[in-house]
């Protein structure tokens, strides 16, 4: 049955191999996207005329800006909306009521396969040009390293459960175009990708410390800067673990109802 699931991600990583000439236009996307990312921060810390603000170095924030785009551009979540969406319109998504094989599963093995994709193809060359070019900070300790990948498979267990999750209400809906839209500027206002926390008044940044968006960006990045100690790492570890297992019981049930209603109205 495995096998299957290893299928779908293989599946998924050869056939966006094939498009080589995405990769490059991929690959300058996201050179721009985190040029501009940096050279935003840049442009606040020459106005500001200091190199720590808040007792955040100038430093810091490049290393966060870069940080930031490699663990959102890993993982897009408009792509598990769009999946969604489109099996739903073509009729596809009432086939697998009759395979021995979870949807979800599917969901999630395609999605891991353009992950690895995107991490090897995209991700790493442009944050290792990027570092070249600005320089980045390494993890602050041996520790924080292990614990940003521990964060950082984290931040991609949650980002596909949301995005699942928000593509499966498509089933009422009838569309997904607005719930790709809507996750996004969840993600965009509360995962810490565009504003770190630190920079964020109170009493919001206290409520967006604890919502499930901060597992995405801010809390992977917080760990490889070392802004938590080794008890705050775990502890919020184990709290990214809870938002995950409530999400997936979400997604579970909502499947479930799904299944019901595609039953009912005939596929």
């Amino acid at each position: 049955m495995m096998g299957a699931y290893a299928a779908f991600f293989r599946s998924s990583f050869q056939t966006q191999l094939a498009y080589r000439n995405e990769v490059w236009a991929n690959i300058f996307g996201k050179l721009v996207q985190v040029f501009a990312r940096v050279a935003i921060w840049l442009a606040v810390y020459a106005g500001i005329g200091a190199t720590v603000v808040d007792g955040v170095s100038l430093q810091q924030m490049v290393t966060y800006a870069l940080l930031g785009g490699a663990v959102m551009g890993a993982t897009r979540h408009e792509r598990i909306i769009g999946e969604i969406g489109r099996s739903l319109k073509s009729g596809d998504v009432a086939v697998w009521l009759l395979k021995p094989l979870s949807y979800p599963l599917y969901l999630f093995a395609n999605e891991a396969g353009s992950f690895v994709y995107r991490l090897l193809t995209q991700v790493i060359p442009t944050v290792a040009f990027t570092a070249l070019f600005y320089g980045m900070l390494p993890p602050a300790s041996l520790f924080h390293g292990l614990m940003f990948v521990a964060f950082w498979a984290l931040s991609f267990g949650l980002l596909f459960l949301m995005s699942a999750l928000f593509g499966l209400i498509a089933f009422w809906l009838m569309t997904s175009f607005s719930l790709d839209w809507t996750l996004g500027a969840f993600l965009h206002l509360f995962s810490g990708i565009m504003v770190p926390f630190w920079f964020f008044p109170e009493p919001l940044a206290g409520v967006a410390r604890h919502l499930p968006f901060a597992w995405i960006v801010y809390y992977p990045n917080a760990v490889w800067l070392g802004r938590l100690s080794a008890g705050e790492c775990w502890l919020y570890l184990g709290l990214g673990l809870g938002w995950a297992a409530l999400f997936l019981a979400g997604m579970l049930w909502l499947w479930r109802q799904a299944s019901s209603r595609i039953t009912v109205q005939g596929g």
